[in-house]
């Protein structure tokens, strides 16, 4: 299947994850709520985007950091974080530039589902975070899978593709479906303790003309699993 190339539609992606449902008040919202009181602590974002995450935890007083693929979501990064805020192009599936124990926390939102093997991805996460660290992470909730593939089988680990609209644009996105066992096998073995698993509601300010029609309860939104992990 093809990869997503996120330089084809940088500028599209980032103006519609600003103010969108699913990243402006659902799944940004809840990774800046995860996080908690940041005063002082070193963070860096997985796979960063534009950053606006990052901005937002900047904000609460975070020392902050991020990487991403694209070299276009990077650029855009450092239009928004300015020139003194360390951004840099690298790929989470291969050795990151960062040394051992150079963070307190690591934000991951909506990054690890693009791989198939998380094997080396969450080893180097845990190598460069602090012991007692943390890695807040959020992908697709396994239910997403079987939900867009009535005849896809929730046990098998397997690739799958759907499309989205980011500024009137269509983008084909390639992810990687696993059960929840299967996550849970792989954050032990790279060193990691599950302390919290969270499937929280959509902001409580999300507009009227944003929610999903029939849903009267932000509770009843589930698209996207959250984690947060401490480097043991």
């Amino acid at each position: 299947m093809p990869k997503t190339d996120f330089d084809e539609f940088a500028e599209a992606y980032s103006a519609d994850n600003e103010i969108n449902l699913l990243n402006g008040h659902y799944e940004r919202p809840a990774m800046v709520n995860l996080a908690g009181d940041v005063a002082g602590r070193h963070i860096l974002e997985a796979g960063c985007g534009s950053a606006p995450l990052l901005a937002a935890l900047r904000d609460r007083g975070a020392i902050v950091s991020g990487f991403d693929l694209s070299a276009g979501m990077i650029e855009l990064a450092r239009r928004r974080l300015g020139e003194d805020v360390e951004l840099t192009v690298a790929d989470l599936a291969k050795p990151l530039p960062y040394d051992d124990a150079a963070f307190d926390d690591v934000v991951a939102s909506l990054v690890l589902h693009y791989l198939q093997d998380w094997t080396e991805p969450l080893a180097e996460l845990r190598r460069i975070l602090k012991p007692g660290g943390r890695l807040i992470m959020s992908v697709n909730h396994p239910i997403v899978y079987t939900a867009l593939n009535p005849d896809g089988r929730y046990f098998d680990t397997v690739e799958f593709s759907y499309d989205a609209e980011h500024a009137g644009r269509t983008v084909t996105y390639t992810n990687w479906h696993r059960p929840l066992h299967a996550m849970a096998d792989a954050f032990a073995a790279a060193g990691f303790r599950i302390s919290l698993i969270s499937e929280p509601p959509i902001s409580p300010d999300t507009p009227l003309e944003l929610r999903p029609p029939g849903v009267d309860h932000p509770a009843k939104m589930i698209c996207f699993i959250f984690f947060v992990l401490e480097a043991c």
